[in-house]
């Protein structure tokens, strides 16, 4: 059994899941997959299904019953992991837009390097996004850049989904006290895991923005982030937030 799981949260992902999962199946370092799949009515979880044929005891398919935040569907996975022994557990979107390539890297640096959080980022040396507008590439930026001046935090990509976790940061983390589901969710990890002082460290990636399928992108979720990142540096002052 290998030491690694990749989570890939679903939602209508039917053109991109079956590659993705090939792919990372594919890669040198074996890992294991688990796919969180949000009731897709596109009939994703159906090619998981069918996938799980050839990858026996390798692929695995948590199904819920509807589409309810990023952030609940991770921490439906990491609890999922967590009952296993698994001690790397990887974020990881469906849609290509982290390259599998790279999971061989930041396990490495927890692993090797003496991570407990390693981010794949997009901003750790530049700007490396391609096929995004000029428009969402300053967003992102002034986001993390944003969150990073109200929560000090030495991280540049303090919104980046591409991470993976020791499995002793998510069993230090109460999962149940996550507050936020979408956007901010990605931040709010990498908050609890610094207040924990777990050693976190960025890993250079280049981010390709999907060709396949639709962003799951929206105006609510970026005001979530906005001023749900203030709410959150407000309770850590007065040791209100639990770790």
């Amino acid at each position: 059994m290998p030491d690694g799981i990749v989570i890939i949260p679903t939602y209508n992902e039917k053109e991109n899941i079956g590659r993705i999962v090939k792919n990372v199946f594919s890669l040198q370092r074996n890992f294991h997959i688990l796919v969180v799949d949000d009731n897709s009515p596109d009939g994703t979880a159906e090619i998981v299904k069918d996938l799980q044929k050839k990858f026996e005891n390798r692929l695995f398919l948590l199904e819920r019953r509807e589409k309810s935040g990023l952030g609940t569907a991770y921490i439906a996975g990491f609890k999922w992991v967590l009952k296993r022994e698994y001690k790397y557990i990887f974020q990881m979107d469906a849609d290509f837009s982290h390259n599998p390539n790279d999971l061989i890297r930041l396990y490495n640096a927890c692993k090797r390097e003496g991570a407990d959080v390693a981010i794949g980022s997009r901003y750790k040396t530049g700007v490396n996004v391609v096929n995004w507008p000029m428009s969402r590439v300053l967003l992102s930026w002034m986001a993390s850049k944003y969150v990073r001046l109200i929560t000090a935090m030495p991280v540049e990509d303090t919104t980046a989904g591409f991470v993976c976790y020791k499995r002793k940061v998510l069993e230090r983390i109460h999962l149940d006290k996550i507050k936020f589901v979408g956007y901010a969710f990605q931040i709010e990890m990498k908050f609890k895991a610094y207040l924990a002082k777990y050693n976190i460290v960025e890993v250079p990636v280049i981010f390709t923005d999907r060709t396949r399928g639709a962003s799951k992108m929206s105006g609510s979720i970026i005001w979530e982030a906005v001023f749900g990142v203030v709410k959150m540096k407000f309770y850590s002052l007065f040791n209100k937030m639990t770790i």
